[in-house]
């Protein structure tokens, strides 16, 4: 390990950032030194100019990903070598927000029920009941199972943070079922199968998989991914009545606007408002004969 990528580490790890996080932002300036064939602390701004231009030019990245490697770079050069540059030294890509995809609960059914094992059908019933991110719903472990209380512990989510969503008595149900059918119990909720990780949780390629073959055997043209139940589990809630502020929690977002996103997909609110069209007084008959 050069020294200074323990310098990076070690800044990652006194302001807590987590391990995903910090594997991303080395990964990010390592590929930046190799682009140049120099050490970071060797370069400067007209490099990192220079190599902006070719993720957007010569890669064809998409802003999200330019983001997290020029979020890697204003760490190093701000924090771990504190040069004197501004933000506006290293500029974020502007992002363009869609609106994510959303299963009807129909679309969900079918998806769940296309399932091709018991393990994936859990896999599936769990992202949508709880809204969980895939890499939550990895690091599972049984005891984060509450059934006297009905909910289900959330251990270190996205930032760090713990919290706790409802368990629905059906998805218990599915649980009891899928954990006796278990031929080997580690602890994890969703252990692996494999003999070499025998002992570890399943990855996130485990819950792709399940959620590809699943929307491939339902007849799904949208494109799911795990993620997408997670969208559609919010957007359902919404629906339901349950208000913006409750399921902020339920998803662990900080942020009241990340969760507004929903309102745009909320059927239920677009049907509220009146069209506009709708709304204008009917013509005259003599003016409507007149323009015949």
């Amino acid at each position: 390990m050069t020294q200074l990528r323990k310098r990076v580490l070690d800044e990652l790890e006194r302001r807590n950032y987590s391990q995903a996080t910090a594997r991303a932002y080395v990964g990010a300036i390592r590929r930046f030194a190799e682009y140049f064939h120099r050490s970071p602390d060797q370069l400067g701004l007209e490099h990192v100019r220079e190599y902006q231009l070719h993720l957007v030019q010569q890669r064809k990245l998409r802003p999200r990903t330019i983001m997290i490697q020029m979020a890697a770079l204003r760490f190093l050069f701000l924090k771990t070598l504190r040069r004197r540059y501004s933000r506006e030294d290293l500029p974020l890509p502007k992002e363009r927000r869609q609106l994510p995809t959303v299963l009807s609960r129909e679309e969900v059914a079918r998806l769940i029920d296309s399932a091709g094992n018991l393990r994936h059908r859990t896999i599936l019933m769990t992202l949508y009941s709880t809204g969980l991110r895939r890499s939550e719903l990895c690091r599972l472990r049984t005891e984060d199972i509450d059934k006297d209380r009905m909910v289900i512990h959330v251990r270190q989510g996205k930032g760090g943070r713990d919290r706790d969503v409802p368990l629905s008595p059906k998805l218990l149900d599915q649980l009891r079922t899928y954990y006796r059918s278990l031929k080997r119990q580690t602890g994890w909720l969703f252990p692996s199968i494999q003999n070499k990780r025998r002992d570890q949780p399943i990855t996130c390629k485990t819950i792709w998989h399940a959620c590809r073959e699943a929307t491939r055997r339902a007849g799904i043209t949208k494109p799911v991914h795990p993620h997408t139940l997670r969208h559609s589990f919010a957007t359902h809630l919404l629906e339901a009545g349950a208000d913006l502020c409750t399921i902020q929690v339920l998803l662990g977002h900080t942020e009241v606007r990340d969760t507004a996103l929903y309102v745009h997909l909320s059927t239920r609110h677009l049907r509220a408002v009146a069209n506009p069209l709708d709304t204008l007084p009917e013509a005259p008959s003599s003016t409507a004969e007149s323009s015949r």
